[in-house]
């Protein structure tokens, strides 16, 4: 098992920044990918980023690309997701994931544990 827990979401005004941190424990060695998704009500779970653990390689949706950028401390188990630029659109809860296997970085069946979750909201 991998316990996930976000923290740093928040109220922004449009075109500020937020830095979300997820914090891994447990299994931590079984990790192969972390990601973030979001999700706005009424909305379906969406990919937002991902990280392939050891090589750090990154993956971006398009909608955030060049503004967000994810990023990850394997000393603290800790991903990070910094948002610059922020739109009203990026308002959502955001959920950190784990996977422990290659697989589809872009879809929610790609990982194994998720987190709660941590709120942003951007105003207008």
């Amino acid at each position: 098992q991998v316990q996930l827990v976000e923290s740093g979401g928040g109220l922004v005004q449009a075109g500020g920044s937020l830095r979300l941190s997820c914090a891994a424990s447990g299994r931590t060695f079984s990790i192969y990918r972390m990601g973030w998704f979001r999700q706005a009500p009424g909305k379906e779970r969406e990919f937002v980023a991902a990280i392939t653990w050891s090589s750090g390689n990154t993956y971006y949706a398009n909608s955030v690309k060049d503004r967000f950028t994810i990023s990850r401390d394997r000393a603290k188990n800790t991903v990070y997701l910094q948002m610059d630029s922020l739109k009203p659109e990026d308002t959502a809860v955001y959920l950190c994931a784990v996977s422990t296997s290659y697989g589809n970085y872009g879809i929610e069946a790609g990982y194994d544990y998720w987190g709660r979750g941590t709120q942003v909201t951007v105003s207008s």
